[in-house]
């Protein structure tokens, strides 16, 4: 029994390893199910290579640690999630600038509804492994790359000091993710309200 089988739907869309069956493909996609759900101590070598159907030589072929997979599922993750979803999708819903800044609390706040719902892999990672861990520094990376995109957005929308605002905007974003992690299901709708005094605090005069 797979991973995926164990636990139901899978987190990983089926386009991210669409024509892809390598054993590679196989332990990235059982990591990246494992460790959304559950974190990365409480995953074990061990279970990973079981779910994933791959011999434990070839496991390590690919890759030589946990912290190796660790580190790919944070890129896969970078990719599917902040590009692919809420960078992507957002910028699908907005016609402007500012309002594809504001569609980004609308994609949470379907996310969010969802009961596969599993927070921040890089929010989760970085307070489990330290920012001094290297996965916490590489988790801290993903979450600055974010800011990069909230800042385009907000240079696109032609705001006043698009740096500071991308910080103050990260900061809605993830307090949202917690508090919807707490049970709050309009987390997204409070965070938007506040997003929207922050467009009006930076506009250009």
């Amino acid at each position: 029994m797979t991973a995926n089988d164990a636990d139901g739907p899978t987190l990983l869309p089926a386009t991210a390893m669409a024509g892809r069956d390598d054993p590679v493909d196989r332990i990235l996609a059982t990591a990246y199910e494992l460790f959304s759900r559950r974190g990365i101590r409480d995953v074990g070598i061990n279970e990973l290579i079981d779910s994933s159907g791959v011999s434990k030589a070839t496991f390590y072929r690919h890759f030589p640690s946990k912290d190796a997979l660790v580190l790919a599922f944070l890129a896969l993750r970078d990719q599917v999630w902040t590009v692919d979803l809420i960078v992507a999708e957002a910028r699908r819903r907005g016609h402007t600038a500012e309002e594809r800044l504001l569609a980004i609390f609308d994609v949470f706040g379907d996310w969010f509804q969802r009961d596969d719902f599993e927070a921040c892999a890089f929010i989760n990672v970085l307070l489990e492994m330290g920012p001094e861990h290297p996965l916490g520094k590489a988790s801290i990376g993903y979450l600055s790359r974010i800011r990069g995109h909230i800042q385009a957005l907000a240079e696109e929308a032609g705001l006043d000091r698009p740096g500071e605002f991308a910080r103050s905007w990260h900061i809605l974003m993830k307090g949202s993710i917690i508090s919807a992690t707490e049970g709050d299901v309009l987390a997204s709708r409070r965070a938007q309200q506040m997003a929207r005094w922050l467009i009006e605090h930076h506009r250009t005069l």
